[in-house]
C-alpha cells in the first residue's frame, strides 16, 4: 500500500466514524458500531469499510442492511468533507474480529477462573 492510499485509509475511516456517530440517525443501527479498517484501491475509487458490530446477530443485519442504505448519503458527504480529485465509491463489509477477541477473552477468564486464577 503506498503513502497515498494509506493517508486516504485513514481519512475515510475517520470520517465514516463521524458519519455514523453524528449524522445518521438509522433506528436499524444497533449495538456499538465500529469502522475497524478501510481498504482502498490504487486508483482510490473503491473502498471497502469493515464494520464491527457488537450485538446479536439480528442487530448485525439490521446495521448492514442500514448502512448499505446510507452509502450513497455516506458518498455524497465525504465528498463534500474530503479534497479528493474522486470520492471513493465505499463498502461495506461485516467485520467479525473483535467479537471473536471478546470470545478468547472471555474463554481465557472462564479457564483461569476454572484454575483458581486471575486475569
Amino acid at each position: 500500500m503506498s503513502r497515498r492510499t494509506e493517508r486516504v485509509s485513514d481519512l475515510l475511516r475517520e470520517e465514516i466514524s463521524n458519519l455514523l456517530r453524528d449524522e445518521l440517525h438509522d433506528p436499524r443501527i444497533g449495538g456499538l458500531v465500529t469502522i475497524t479498517d478501510v481498504d482502498v484501491s490504487p486508483d482510490l475509487r473503491r473502498a471497502d469499510a469493515f464494520v464491527s458490530v457488537l450485538g446479536t446477530d439480528e442487530e448485525r443485519a439490521r446495521t448492514m442492511q442500514a448502512l448499505e442504505h446510507a452509502r450513497p448519503f455516506i458518498r455524497r458527504e465525504l465528498s463534500h468533507r474530503l479534497a479528493l480529485r474522486y470520492t471513493p465509491d465505499v463498502h461495506f463489509v461485516s467485520d467479525k474480529s473483535l467479537e471473536r477477541a471478546q470470545e478468547v477473552t472471555d474463554m481465557l477468564r472462564r479457564t483461569a477462573s476454572e484454575r483458581g486464577e486471575t486475569l
